[in-house]
């Protein structure tokens, strides 16, 4: 009978352990890495805001599906974890907090628009969590939170960056127009954007005649307009959500209203639905929009995206134009996406650095970000309707109808006034 030496015996002991710790862990690697790679958000599937909250989250599902595609994000498949916020800021920080202990994700986004943004963000900081927002205004001024990043183009101080161009055209009349009609909703979105126009005004040396809110939930805009009407402003600038748009631009034409300028960032005119709603109401108004098929946008690989988008839209009963918000909402997961491969983990600190460092090329052009987290350049356009005729939506895929006259580098066409002698 052999005698095992016992030094020899304990060494074989603790080779074994070794092996068998180091196979152990090699298995539970592997099958973390076959996990799934979880992103969570909430997004306004009903509500006011639901049009556009599916529509960006086929966007992001095209995005989920193309990265799939080629291998995942680290080597595993991308899973979407999503919750209705029903457009309503008093779901959020329910969802985030669902999200982040429940449902364990590993990154988290946005919802869309300003005041469901708001809600999570404080969420995003106690968690020291990467937020990439998708179309809030100036949400980060108050919070300064530096793992916060925004999709929308307004750039820097992005306040003053989505109205300035609309004053700027209102400046290069001739002779200059002198004063000035502000109107919004109640709510944060408008808020933020009326401080904005405020600045702009006074920089542009322009006097304000008229600045009121009304009620979110406003269906008769006519006495608003007529108000409106009766301080003779030169130029008309609105804030404005979906519905109260649409009313907006109805009672413009029901009660003639004449000025030089009407228009702004109102919310819904770059949608389908709005554009062929109204139609040739549009006619003569100067608008804030984000993409439009003229000659000069010619932004990489936004046509590859939108043939893969229109198609599912159609079948879907989403936004069959697609560009408004879904082309953003596939750049805001492009770069996510790319932070992540090149940090080569979830390490949120090494992904927030990143962002801040880099230059994306994405489907909307190339995009770099202020230490805000807005848009270091901005890149809103400011676009005049023209030869609308009918509710057809073909002709909104045509270059001539949403004619760029903002910034001068897209410039695709002149600014024609007076607003009330072109809105045929």
């Amino acid at each position: 009978m052999t005698r095992k030496h016992p030094r020899l015996a304990a060494g074989l002991h603790s080779a074994v352990q070794l092996a068998t710790g180091l196979l152990l862990a090699a298995g539970l690697a592997s099958a973390h890495a076959a996990d799934p790679l979880k992103i969570g958000f909430g997004m306004s599937m009903t509500g006011p805001l639901a049009g556009n909250g599916k529509a960006a989250l086929l966007a992001m599902e095209i995005w989920r599906d193309d990265v799939n595609a080629k291998g995942g994000l680290l080597g595993r498949k991308v899973e979407f974890v999503t919750y209705d916020d029903q457009t309503n800021p008093s779901t959020v920080p329910g969802i985030y907090n669902k999200l982040l202990d429940i449902d364990k994700v590993d990154i988290i986004m946005s919802g869309y628009g300003t005041n469901v943004i708001a809600p999570a963000i404080p969420i995003a900081m106690q968690r020291k969590m990467v937020l990439m927002s998708l179309f809030g205004t100036d949400v980060n001024a108050k919070f300064k939170y530096d793992g916060y990043f925004q999709i929308m183009p307004n750039g820097a101080d992005p306040s003053l960056g989505l109205v300035n161009g609309f004053f700027e055209i209102a400046a290069a009349m001739k002779p200059k127009a002198q004063t000035v009609a502000l109107v919004g909703a109640d709510a944060e979105y408008p808020h933020a954007a009326l401080e904005g126009a405020r600045r702009s005004v006074k920089n542009h040396k322009m006097k304000i005649v008229y600045d009121k809110t009304y009620p979110p939930n406003t269906t008769d805009c006519a006495p608003i307009i007529r108000a409106i009407q009766a301080t003779n402003p030169d130029v008309v600038f609105v804030a404005s959500y979906p519905p109260d748009s649409a009313c907006i631009v109805r009672a413009a034409n029901e009660v003639g209203l004449k000025t030089k300028q009407f228009g702004g960032p109102m919310i819904g005119l770059g949608y389908a639905a709005l554009k062929t709603q109204l139609g040739p109401l549009l006619n003569g108004m100067t608008s804030w929009e984000l993409y439009v098929p003229e000659p000069t946008i010619k932004f990489p690989f936004i046509k590859e995206f939108l043939a893969k988008y229109q198609p599912r839209a159609a079948t879907e009963k989403l936004d069959p134009l697609g560009f408004y918000l879904p082309p953003y909402a596939y750049a805001q997961m492009q770069i996510v996406g790319e932070a992540i491969q090149k940090v080569g983990s979830l390490d949120q600190g090494k992904i927030a650095k990143y962002i801040h460092a880099n230059k994306f090329s994405t489907v909307v052009g190339d995009v770099s970000f202020a230490k805000n987290g807005e848009w270091a350049v901005g890149r809103p356009l400011y676009v005049q309707y023209r030869g609308i005729v009918g509710n057809d939506l073909e002709q909104w895929k045509q270059p001539g109808k949403a004619v760029v006259v903002w910034p001068a580098s897209l410039k695709s066409g002149e600014h024609r006034y007076p607003y009330d002698q072109n809105r045929k």
